[in-house]
């Protein structure tokens, strides 16, 4: 270690050992909570059987967004836990919740076979998920900012940023690997469920490297100080000012994060299926390689955020987000081309692209792609620096998944409600395209630049 203007800093070996540590963990829980949302039209008739195939998708779409709904609730009792007792041992519990519940799900009985305690169940596991993933993310971006200098947490925090992507990636990419390997039929009947017990696998791994961290400088030297809260909660929301803060930051910063984060991510994939008649294979390709491409342009726009601010680049972000969102999928659904009527391996009539330009579709995907780096690249940093040390994972949780976990997790079910009650393909962008203006509007108004704040010398003072 090295000291500095009286604080300490880890050296460049050990923020790379505690990065990996803390990303390879948030990589296995994303993937964990997409891969339902990835396989949404095909979990639907397993669990929510119904004569209309968009009945039965809103149905799984609803599910996949109590996750998010339970993810606030998480992100309190997790936060608490984190600034009572420690970084480390928030998002230890966590994982382990998040990676028992995915595994479990992989061997979920189908509604033919249990009835509606099938859709009872999965809801109950999904909202587990909900309630780990709302203590992740923060527990996960906290640690690693408490141990990398001032001047550089925009690009430290940003490989935490890849995360969520490289959960989606891996989600799509072994679920392509999976459907490619056997036939539709076979993948749709029980082929779906490998991707969910594979996760064991993965949550072993992770769980044996986050056992040897140890806890965060930054709150360790809090708590030997005596800094520490004795009431986070109470310390986090009782305050009017650390309310305003909250707000601000919800409104300002992480709402449009998140609508532009799932219109630009997870909302496509399943506009490509439904609205453009692109196969599973085919969207899963176009987007999976849109996010292979995109994923270092979170580190970009981290990085960048430490010379010029994070403000400017996450309200660009959406501003540009919000402009164009209407015209790259029109885009889209024309390098689709037309469609014709199909049967496919559920019995069940089906639009299909005959002749899709998959190149012209991922140049779009990918343009969606760095939409969302610039809004999300940044964010954890300007999260962090937001608030004190002491209330910081209670504080940093609660807007972020309030933003995530309903503008952002109820948007696929909102928007596919829309088009399905208007006709229009494109109607559900509006709600998108709305929330990022009004995050525009307010973060340029509102949000202060936070770059150049120290959160050690908060600690050392």
């Amino acid at each position: 270690m090295a000291t500095a203007i009286g604080k300490t800093i880890e050296t460049p070996a050990k923020i790379r050992q505690v990065i990996f540590a803390s990303a390879g963990g948030t990589v296995i829980e994303w993937y964990d909570f997409y891969i339902f949302g990835s396989l949404a039209t095909i979990i639907g008739p397993v669990f929510f059987p119904s004569d209309n195939p968009t009945a039965s998708l809103l149905a799984t779409l609803a599910t996949f967004g109590a996750g998010f709904a339970a993810r606030p609730f998480g992100a309190l009792f997790f936060g608490w836990l984190g600034d009572l007792v420690g970084r480390k041992y928030a998002f230890l519990i966590t994982l382990s919740l998040m990676g028992a519940c995915t595994f479990l799900i992989g061997l979920l009985p189908s509604h033919a076979q249990i009835g509606i305690l099938a859709p009872i169940i999965l809801v109950l596991l999904r909202l587990v998920q909900g309630l780990a993933l709302g203590g992740e993310y923060g527990g996960a971006a906290i640690y690693v900012a408490e141990h990398v200098p001032d001047n550089r947490r925009g690009y430290y925090t940003s490989f935490i940023q890849t995360t969520a992507t490289l959960g989606l990636f891996v989600s799509l990419l072994v679920i392509l690997v999976t459907r490619l390997s056997m036939g539709e039929e076979a993948f749709r009947a029980w082929g779906w469920r490998i991707p969910f017990i594979l996760s064991i696998i993965l949550l072993a791994l992770s769980l044996y490297i986050r056992l040897r961290l140890k806890e965060s400088p930054l709150f360790s030297s809090l708590k030997d100080a005596g800094k520490t809260s004795k009431n986070p909660l109470r310390d986090a929301f009782a305050s009017g000012a650390n309310w305003r803060v909250i707000l601000t930051v919800l409104f300002g910063a992480g709402a449009g994060q998140a609508v532009v984060w799932y219109t630009g991510q997870f909302y496509v994939l399943s506009w490509l299926q439904t609205a453009a008649g692109l196969t599973l294979v085919q969207a899963t390709q176009v987007v999976a390689i849109a996010l292979a491409f995109g994923t270092p342009f979170f580190i970009v726009f981290g990085a960048l955020s430490d010379r010029i601010g994070r403000k400017p680049i996450m309200m660009a972000g959406n501003l540009i987000a919000a402009i164009l969102f209407i015209p790259i999928f029109q885009i889209m659904k024309n390098a689709a081309g037309p469609t014709q009527e199909v049967t496919n391996a559920a019995g069940k009539v089906v639009k299909v692209a005959t002749d899709p330009n998959l190149f012209v579709i991922g140049v779009c995907a990918f343009v969606l792609v760095l939409f969302v780096t610039m809004v999300y690249g940044p964010i954890a940093a300007f999260l962090v620096e937001s608030f004190p040390a002491k209330i910081r994972y209670s504080s940093v949780s609660l807007p972020y998944h309030i933003a995530n976990g309903y503008f952002g997790g109820f948007l696929p079910l909102i928007a596919t409600a829309v088009v399905a009650s208007t006709g229009n393909i494109y109607a559900g962008l509006y709600f998108p395209i709305a929330v990022a203006l009004l995050t525009f509007v307010v973060g340029s108004l509102l949000l202060r630049e936070s770059k150049d704040v120290s959160i050690h010398e908060e600690v050392h003072s």
